[in-house]
C-alpha cells in the first residue's frame, strides 16, 4: 500500500475522532474534594517511620537467588549465536 493511500484511509478516522466530546470531569468529583487543601509535603524519612521494617527470611533469599541464577542462566543462553556456523556458510553461498 502507497503511503499516501495510507494517509487517505486513516484521515477520516482521525477527523472522526477529533469530534468526539469529552466527559466533564468537574461534574464528578464532589465539592469537598474540588475544595478540598493540598496535603503537606513531608520527608520521605518521616513516611519510612511509619513502615514496619521488612522481614526477609532465609527462604526468601535462597528463592531471590535461585530466581537470579535462573535468570543469568537464560540471559546466557540468549546472548549465544542465531544462527550457528554451518547454517551461516550455507547462506553465505546464496541460492542456486
Amino acid at each position: 500500500m502507497r503511503p499516501g493511500s495510507f494517509a487517505f484511509l486513516i484521515l477520516p478516522a482521525l477527523l472522526a475522532a477529533s469530534c468526539t466530546q469529552f466527559p466533564v470531569i468537574e461534574d464528578r468529583v464532589g465539592e469537598d474534594v474540588r475544595d478540598a487543601p493540598y496535603m503537606d509535603l513531608v520527608p520521605v524519612e518521616t513516611l519510612r517511620a511509619g513502615v514496619p521494617a521488612t522481614q526477609v527470611t532465609d527462604t526468601d533469599i535462597t528463592a531471590v537467588e535461585a530466581r537470579i541464577a535462573r535468570l543469568r542462566a537464560r540471559a546466557a543462553r540468549l546472548s549465544g549465536a542465531v544462527v550457528d556456523s554451518q547454517t551461516r556458510a550455507r547462506m553465505s553461498q546464496g541460492v542456486d
